[in-house]
This record gives structure tokens, C-alpha cells and sequence, in this order.
């Protein structure tokens, strides 16, 4: 492969990519894929608030009160959230579910924790 028919790095999308063997490598943030991984690695992977691995279908404990819009009550603390969906959000909104009382929603998922 010549230098020039690389791809981007497609953790930081750093075009200094260069191979090494089969492997290629970013210098920059030091990321290794093969050229037939990359469309493989766009996996979404997010983490809760402690920094474990969440999956669909994953329950979550929240940890912290949210106020919650449109409801006059907030969610608490310790409310159970079973069968989460992981979705790309773009304004940091990652996790879609459904909450006994509260119904459909988004959370970030800085505010929960795998149960």
C-alpha cells in the first residue's frame, strides 16, 4: 500500500497513518487497526459514569437527581433502568429508554451507572 492509498486513522482521523507489516499505526494518538478493521471499529462505545462498558440491553442506576423537562418531579437517585438502547447522540444524549412514571427518554451517560 503506498503512503498516499492510506486511510485515516479512524480513531482521531490523523492522515499521518503509516503501515507496519500488515498493521497500520497512528502516530499521533497511537491507535493500531488493520485496513479491513476500520469499518469495523465504528462500533459505538460508551462508558457510565465509572467507566464500565455499556451494551444494549444493559440495566443502569442512576446517580445523581435530574430534573427532568416537561415533569414535576425529578428522577432520583437510585432509579432502576432496565433494557437501555445505546444511540449516537450528538448533543451527548446516549442512552435511549423507558422510565416506569417518566416514559421515553434520552440520558447522558455520565449520569448512570451499570447495575
Amino acid at each position: 500500500m503506498s503512503d498516499s492509498a492510506l486511510p485515516p486513522c479512524p480513531q482521531c482521523a490523523s492522515a499521518y497513518a503509516y503501515a507496519d507489516g500488515a498493521q497500520l499505526i497512528c502516530p499521533e494518538c497511537g491507535h493500531e487497526w488493520t485496513p479491513g478493521e476500520a469499518a469495523a471499529d465504528d462500533t459505538l462505545e460508551v462508558r457510565d459514569a465509572v467507566g464500565n462498558l455499556l451494551a444494549d440491553g444493559d440495566s443502569v442506576t442512576v446517580v445523581k437527581d435530574l430534573k427532568v423537562k416537561g415533569a414535576s418531579n425529578a428522577l432520583k437517585v437510585g432509579t432502576r433502568i432496565k433494557s437501555i438502547r445505546l444511540v449516537d447522540g450528538a448533543d451527548g444524549h446516549n442512552i435511549d429508554c423507558k422510565i416506569d412514571g417518566f416514559g421515553a427518554m434520552r440520558l447522558k451517560s455520565e449520569f448512570v451507572k451499570k447495575a
